[in-house]
């Protein structure tokens, strides 16, 4: 099987993260999260939205009929108009930043923070949003990221990115990191896991940003595929297009710290093709989940 790759529009994004395919409407959702951007564009990338906050914005989750998103310091309800609303107000401080998110089989949104000033102590943490409001699922972290579940939503992975790990988890129908079964070692590819998915085989698709490349690997840790890309650091993959076949890709062009690139086409969204599997449709946030 062989992929083909290509650009998607003309957009740049200083930290593109968190793309998510948008059944309903035909087009890709994603963020620039330096540059406070919610965008969505078509497949074949003429854009459909293009919102500016105040702030940076980690991550979004479908919502029906507009977005959640895991801005700086809470989560907020977009609307089609571009509108935000708070929902719930978690706070942390000048030194935390929410970062990666990803809406569970059933509508719940998990997101988790990073640190932007790490101490000597980690304070970054993994939250969940649902109907009953926010729930710290887990802290003692740092940069929180591959956040993903399994097909039938019965396993979730995330990440400390510091780590260079993925670590799994049991996940409950009451919304809880049940037992950890292992971990993913991604260091002997060349980086550490930034963003994640899944397909529908139950293999997971993470973005090494430092070794310029996403891989497969299966849930026990085989590596089974790795695809190389032409511009550096990749943020985040999700499947999308009308058969969720295409793998779509955000990269970074200045993610306001360390990672800087002068590459003329740093920051584009990327799409994947060929790669012969197909993606799981994400759910919606429910606000009776």
């Amino acid at each position: 099987m062989s992929e083909h790759i290509r650009f998607v529009g003309e957009q740049r994004a200083r930290l593109g993260e968190s793309p998510v395919w948008d059944g309903a409407h035909g087009h890709l959702w994603f963020v620039d999260s330096i540059g406070g951007r919610v965008a969505a564009c078509d497949e074949r990338g003429m854009t459909r939205a293009d919102w500016s906050f105040e702030g940076t914005i980690g991550s979004i989750g479908l919502a029906g009929n507009g977005l959640v998103a895991a801005m700086e310091d809470g989560f907020h309800r977009i609307d089609m108009n571009g509108r935000a609303r708070p929902l719930a107000y978690v706070g942390g401080g000048p030194t935390l930043r929410f970062n990666d998110g990803k809406m569970d089989r059933v509508g719940r949104f998990l997101a988790g923070q990073l640190e932007r000033s790490p101490g000597p102590t980690p304070t970054a943490a993994l939250w969940r949003l649902d109907a009953n409001g926010i729930t710290r699922l887990e802290g003692g972290l740092r940069l929180v990221n591959a956040i993903c579940f399994s097909p039938a939503g019965d396993m979730l992975y995330f990440a400390d990115s510091l780590e260079g790990t993925i670590r799994i988890h049991d996940y409950g129908l009451d919304g809880m990191p049940g037992v950890r079964r292992g971990t993913i070692d991604c260091r002997p590819w060349g980086s550490g896991p930034d963003g994640a998915t899944v397909d529908r085989d139950g293999n997971i698709w993470v973005a090494l940003v430092l070794a310029q490349c996403i891989v497969c690997v299966s849930p026990d840790g085989r590596l089974l595929r790795r695809v190389e890309l032409p511009i550096p650091y990749p943020a985040c993959p999700a499947f999308g297009g009308p058969d969720l076949a295409t793998l779509f890709v955000t990269t970074i062009a200045d993610s306001g710290h360390r990672l800087r690139s002068d590459h003329p086409d740093a920051g584009r969204l990327i799409a994947i093709e060929g790669l012969g599997v197909r993606g799981v449709a994400e759910a919606c946030w429910s606000s009776h989940a």
